[in-house]
């Protein structure tokens, strides 16, 4: 049996009165892409800080390739946090530099070991020279993955990487993170991004900080359907879904209403020419519903 590289069994983290996560199961092991998937405020963050040991658990526990977190356990941890890591006052090349510093003196692997994909930092050259401050918001999420997997980690955990940017840098970062796993890393990433979602190989949905679905995208949508409304008149057929509390949403040239069937639809349009049917419901519709308690 493979080696678990990252587990919470049972995590409770609480701040004052407020429970940040409750009861929170989670493990990850090698080749695994593991998406933490929630809106903001669900526990996605707090999680993460809690694996590397950042903050301490208020019940259950928190393991790091078997052993509970240390600096020892981190080495072997590339970690990508919300505000990248970079000291904006360095280039790109002083910044590599200091974090191969770092953790050679830690005793890690530094250099491009042989988890670290294509694209990494012999990419950034032209930029080695450019204060991080001065770089676009694309060029910044390259360095810093490459601060991260400079080390070769056995393990990324990685905080909504690609917040922020562009599509086609985000699809280049994603084929960073699938590059890593393929080389036999771990990954967790965390998102609220439905197409980077269906990317990772398993998905762990958070709400409110506890655990409401875990499975592959497929499993977690299930057999969930979703009524389909198309109407010449479509601001007429939203108005009508509204008035009988039922929340549509536009999608193309008709209305989607997540969750509810197409007789429910049907009676609240009335006599409203429309066509009703069902369909197959979306990991984002599914997703919502999950959120909302549902």
């Amino acid at each position: 049996m493979p080696e678990m590289l990252a587990e919470a069994a049972g995590v409770r983290r609480v701040f004052g009165r407020f429970t940040a996560l409750d009861g929170v199961d989670l493990a990850v092991g090698p080749g695994e892409v593991v998406g933490l998937l929630g809106a903001n405020g669900a526990g996605k963050t707090t999680l993460i800080r809690m694996l590397l040991g950042l903050l301490p658990v208020s019940g259950g526990s928190v393991r790091l390739f078997g052993r509970p977190p240390s600096r020892a356990t981190r080495r072997r941890v590339g970690y990508l946090p919300q505000g990248l890591g970079l000291y904006d006052d360095l280039t790109v090349a002083e910044n590599l530099a200091f974090s191969r510093a770092v953790f050679a003196a830690a005793g890690a692997r530094a250099g491009a070991g042989p988890r670290s994909p294509r694209g990494g930092s012999d990419s950034l050259r032209r930029y080695a020279a450019v204060p991080v401050r001065d770089l676009p918001l694309g060029v910044t999420r390259r360095a810093a993955f490459a601060q991260v997997l400079d080390h070769a980690p056995d393990l990324l955990l990685l905080d909504e990487p690609t917040s922020g940017v562009d599509p086609l840098a985000r699809a280049r970062l994603w084929e960073t993170i699938s590059q890593a796993a393929d080389g036999g890393a771990g990954v967790i990433v965390t998102t609220h991004t439905m197409e980077e979602a269906q990317e990772c190989t398993r998905l762990v949905v958070l709400a409110a900080g506890r655990v409401v679905a875990v499975g592959t995208s497929a499993q977690i949508v299930g057999q969930r359907r979703t009524a389909v409304v198309r109407a010449a008149d479509w601001p007429a057929a939203l108005r009508r879904l509204e008035a009988a509390g039922l929340r549509a949403v536009l999608a193309g040239t008709g209305l989607r209403i997540p969750g509810r069937t197409a007789a429910e639809a049907a009676a609240a349009l009335g006599d409203l020419p429309a066509s009703v049917t069902a369909g197959p419901a979306t990991l984002e519709e599914r997703f919502f519903e999950l959120a909302a308690g549902g």
